[in-house]
């Protein structure tokens, strides 16, 4: 599943023909970076491997004033097809990813296993700060979104408060872990 992939499939079909430099203000003027993995300078780049793969192909070129030429491109119906499996496989699929900081919880070496406590305790506030940001952030953007955005907005919260969750009660275990005695594996 890709979530680029789904956000500019799905822009072609529901705003027409367009050009990179379009698809990228809608971009940011949906904020998809709130609610998706999407940078939005990387659409560019999604676009021409979508169009070398049939799924949007060029339809032509406009130029405005002195700015340069932009390529126009639209959704093929093999684009609209891949699109619909998507939508579906968007909907239907899990997602999780094992974070990096499991596998560097049991691959520390005994100078970042005695500062241990410490680095749990300001990541767990670099994620409340987090936290604290979407939900500010997701605030401003309630007012202006329907019930399925909204909803993406909050899975991101969820996802952060769980992530709380979990630092606060590594938190308490930390101590123990900072104390164990390394060996091999185990």
């Amino acid at each position: 599943m890709s979530s680029i992939r789904l956000f500019i499939l799905s822009s072609f079909a529901d705003f027409g023909p367009m050009h990179g430099h379009l698809l990228r203000s809608i971009a940011e003027r949906m904020q998809v970076p709130l609610w998706t993995d999407i940078s939005v300078g990387a659409v560019y780049g999604a676009m021409k491997r979508l169009a070398s793969e049939e799924l949007l192909e060029e339809q032509g070129r406009e130029r405005e004033g002195n700015r340069p030429t932009r390529q126009i491109y639209e959704i093929t119906e093999e684009g609209r097809r891949v699109l619909a499996r998507l939508r579906r496989e968007g909907l239907s699929e899990v997602w999780f990813k094992p974070d990096p900081f499991d596998l560097a919880l049991t691959r520390m070496d005994a100078k970042t296993q005695k500062m241990f406590p410490a680095i749990v305790a300001a990541r767990l506030e670099a994620v409340r700060a987090m936290l604290a940001e979407r939900k500010r952030k997701n605030a401003e953007y309630r007012a202006h979104v329907g019930p399925a955005k909204l909803w993406a907005l909050r899975h991101g919260e969820y996802r952060l408060e769980a992530e709380v969750s979990y630092l606060s009660d590594l938190l308490k275990a930390a101590p123990g872990i900072a104390a164990e005695k390394r060996g091999g594996a185990k």
